[in-house]
């Protein structure tokens, strides 16, 4: 409620010629009169009642401008932007928030981490005249690309269904030492057995000669009845022990007497690469 008399024109006194003592809160002002025969009460705003109001209207400045600055937040464990926005009465809520914040706090903003200074009541950036003139210009290009890329691929909707691509030709390989050597490598592949061309072709060669019907009827295997045969000079237990899945169950079949015996080898030596005399 304002002061009581501080607006209220006070009533008119009679003066005679001579000075008027005006008191403003202790102070005297002389004020001179000529030929007056009334004098009226100062405006409302007087020169005591200007220097009055003016701290007031500079505090009341100071604390407009306290109030529009933006505030610091330091963001701490189990906040959210609804709940800093809540504190902050923020106009808008949590996405006000986030727009002005976007930079600290990421692209996701329901994640936010302990530690980030958030501005309370910062202004999301507004794009440069030229970043917008780019994304003015940036606009039709893409709506062309992407219409070119419908017609595209209505195109390839409509367009006939390209033939299937024909099926590998099964290997073929030679019926000689090569192309068993070459063929039992592929297999061994197949089921992760180690073995070179070359260690299984010197192993070959110093057990049967490269003869797959070798078959020795003098040694102590022999002698048990149970002679080595083949290629690699396999005996039948063993074969039949270390027999790989997919080739032929006649020991005397050359790839699958050399698989088997690289699957031995493997098993006891490392690789048929690790073997350089009977074994």
């Amino acid at each position: 409620m304002p002061a009581q008399g501080k607006h209220r024109r006070p009533k008119s006194v009679s003066l005679s010629r001579g000075i008027a003592a005006v008191t403003t809160g202790g102070a005297v002002l002389a004020l001179p009169v000529l030929g007056a025969t009334t004098v009226s009460a100062a405006p409302a705003h007087s020169v005591a009642a200007e220097k009055a109001v003016a701290p007031v209207s500079v505090t009341a400045q100071a604390n407009s401008v306290t109030k529009a600055a933006p505030a610091k937040h330091s963001v701490v464990s189990g906040e959210t932007l609804s709940k800093i926005a809540r504190e902050y009465s923020v106009s808008g809520g949590w996405k006000k928030l986030y727009e002005g914040n976007r930079k600290a706090v990421g692209e996701n903003p329901n994640l936010i981490h302990p530690g980030i200074t958030l501005t309370i009541g910062a202004k999301a950036a507004a794009p440069s005249d030229a970043k917008a003139g780019k994304a003015a210009k940036a606009a039709p290009a893409a709506e062309r690309t992407a219409t070119a890329e419908r017609a595209d691929r209505s195109e390839r909707t409509t367009a006939a269904p390209a033939a299937a691509p024909a099926a590998a030709a099964p290997a073929t390989y030679t019926n000689d030492l090569d192309g068993w050597i070459k063929e039992s490598l592929a297999v061994m592949a197949q089921h992760g057995i180690p073995g070179s061309y070359e260690g299984i072709h010197r192993n070959i060669i110093r057990e049967s000669s490269g003869n797959p019907n070798a078959i020795n009827n003098w040694d102590s295997n022999a002698v048990k009845g149970t002679p080595s045969k083949g290629l690699l000079q396999v005996i039948d237990p063993t074969f039949q022990a270390y027999h790989v899945p997919g080739t032929s169950t006649d020991s005397y079949d050359p790839v699958a007497n050399i698989t088997a015996a690289c699957n031995y080898a493997a098993d006891r030596y490392g690789s048929i690469d690790n073997v350089f005399g009977a074994y």
